[in-house]
């Protein structure tokens, strides 16, 4: 079992953090004791804060829930732009080390809400213009007004219905003989917001329909008539401006954010380089990994290293039994870190693994398994047809899921989780991939640097495939993002570059940009990896800790940045601005 002191002990140690500086007498700031505009205290615990901040952004977001609606983020706006001034006054040289990264990584999480916030305000204004302006304000309004409970006029609201549904109906003409054209990305999120109003409109009918007897007299008839309306409106656009067939699920659409957007986003991350040298770190990283791979499929006579990934590709399960092989590969990661004593495993959390099978729907945007509270397993079901089953069937071959299931399980996904529900929980707000799933990414990197996790050829090869991959994700992720690569580039270059089966990598390209994903997540995977793999060279490998110590201290972190969390324990000064300037990988020139 972990020592229930060990982080009081090792983080509040001289040589671990520096000591609590005393809050200045040199005057207090106005409004010291005052209550602030959202309801908090300038003196508020940084901590408390954030579970506030977490709470009311929460409330907010459910209650002006028209994501399109100009009241929503002119709300949101105005409450994160007061708490970033509230925030300036905040006694931050009075705080400790814990503190200070608390206080930068609620600035750093306000400054992106409010980035998003003016992100989304300006593509739903092109969107509200594509589609004349009128009836999604109007839409937005009644919906709002429904969420206030105010008093409603219903034979003025079937009248509102009714001629609402005319505007739909014009512009859906204007729209499908060409008169309204907009660019793939403003049609695309004019989609999401009628598609949005749709589930709102439900609602706002449910709420009356049978307790108001005057409203199902007059709505009754025009409400479903709005509701086909916008449907068709939507099947226009899609057919007209994206090229959509109406039950197309399967052609890739997303909303890049340019290279301001990016270098925003990475900011945000407490990421020092920019897109140009993170795709240069992925290259370099890749041709070490081609370099692997070439070694590995030497050794099982072949004379390219794709003809042994095809070879390692077809040693799968039966239809059936993958969930045993699952089960079978979690409980020899879990005692493998166990018998080295690499990090602490509660009982609590090897126990409770719990397993499900991914749908056939499910699967066309995760082609393989995931993990986390529980593993979800991939696998073809006898819905899908003969190609999409041999498919699924080589993309969770034996040697893929075994790497796979130590990213996901323990002591990847599934052990940080446990922890970050028990070990400041409140920092869970600032979840960043570049932690989650740095975390995952950097126990393959650690197993196979470790002579004693078996590593066949075939181990070797299934490991390579997705650190292979993890470079790929940078490279079209953040290329699509720059606008330099189409979806369907960034799936082929899956294909080439990886060997990815094609559904697999229409799935990852998928749930890439049109999944709720930030522009950096797929690029968080390795970086994360990479920093965290410093990090560990940093203060393990020249003997400062103990393996087990340094897993267990950032475990018990929560989610940070790991610049921020590398500040935490090596003691390095902060300052209310702090800006990233750890540059973890060496031998890239600045852009």
């Amino acid at each position: 079992m972990r020592d229930p002191n060990f982080s009081h002990k090792h983080m509040s140690a001289p040589d671990r953090l520096p000591t609590r500086e005393l809050l200045s007498n040199s005057g207090t700031p106005p409004g010291q004791n005052e209550a602030s505009p959202r309801g908090g205290e300038i003196n508020e615990r940084i901590a408390d804060r954030i579970v506030r901040v977490q709470w009311d952004l929460t409330n907010l977001k459910d209650f002006w829930k028209v994501h399109s609606s100009p009241h929503r983020s002119e709300r949101l706006n105005e409450y994160l732009d007061a708490e970033l001034k509230v925030l300036e006054w905040m006694p931050f040289q009075a705080y400790d080390q814990n503190e200070r990264v608390d206080y930068l990584l609620l600035k750093n999480f306000l400054r992106n809400q409010l980035s998003e916030v003016h992100r989304d305000a300006e593509l739903d204004s092109k969107a509200l213009a594509f589609l004349g302006g009128f009836f999604p304000l109007w839409m937005a309004n009644m919906i709002e007004a429904r969420q206030r409970v105010d008093d409603l006029d219903q034979k003025k609201a079937a009248e509102s219905l009714v001629h609402c549904t005319r505007l739909v109906i014009l512009v859906t003409e204007l729209i499908a003989n060409k008169r309204e054209t907009a660019e793939p990305v403003v049609a695309f999120r004019a989609t999401k917001n009628l598609e949005e109003f749709k589930v709102h409109w439900q609602e706002w009918y449910n709420f009356y329909d049978g307790y108001d007897p005057l409203f199902s007299y007059w709505i009754s008839e025009p409400y479903p008539k709005l509701q086909k309306s916008l449907q068709g409106l939507i099947d226009t656009i899609k057919k007209v401006c994206l090229g959509l067939d109406t039950e197309d699920e399967d052609t890739i659409v997303g909303e890049p954010i340019g290279r301001s957007g990016i270098l925003k986003a990475l900011d945000t991350e407490v990421i020092p380089y920019t897109p140009e040298e993170l795709i240069t770190i992925a290259w370099k990283e890749y041709a070490w990994c081609e370099s692997e791979m070439q070694k590995a499929s030497d050794a099982l006579g072949f004379q390219h290293w794709r003809n042994g990934l095809e070879y390692v590709k077809n040693l799968y399960v039966e239809p059936g039994k993958q969930p045993s092989l699952v089960r079978d590969l979690t409980r020899e990661a879990t005692a493998y870190v166990r018998k080295h004593d690499s990090v602490t495993v509660p009982p609590v959390c090897a126990e409770t693994i719990q397993t499900f099978m991914m749908s056939p729907k499910a699967q066309k945007m995760n082609p393989f398994f995931l993990g986390g509270d529980e593993i979800i397993v991939s696998y073809p079901t006898q819905t899908m047809n003969h190609e999409q089953k041999l498919m699924s069937l080589r993309g969770n071959n034996v040697h893929f899921s075994r790497a796979t299931v130590f990213h996901e399980m323990i002591p990847g996904h599934h052990l940080h989780m446990h922890y970050m529900a028990r070990h400041r929980p409140y920092r869970q707000i600032f979840q960043t991939p570049f932690c989650i799933e740095g975390w995952a990414f950097y126990w393959e990197m650690v197993l196979w640097d470790s002579p004693s996790w078996t590593k066949t050829p075939e181990n070797r090869i299934g490991m390579l495939f997705w650190r292979m991959h993890r470079c790929a994700r940078i490279i079209f992720s953040l290329k699509y993002h720059l606008g330099e690569m189409t979806a369907q580039e960034c799936v082929e270059l899956l294909i080439d570059m990886v060997g990815h089966e094609r559904a697999t990598a229409e799935g990852e390209v998928r749930r890439s940009v049109m999944g709720d994903y930030g522009p950096l997540y797929q690029a968080g995977y390795m970086l994360g990896g990479l920093q965290i793999y410093a990090l560990r060279k940093e203060v393990v490998e020249n003997g400062d800790w103990s393996e087990k110590e340094f897993h267990d201290t950032f475990l018990t972190a929560n989610q940070l940045n790991i610049e921020l969390f590398r500040a935490l324990i090596l003691g390095k000064d902060l300052d209310k601005d702090y800006k990233s300037q750890w540059r973890f990988y060496k031998d890239i020139k600045r852009h």
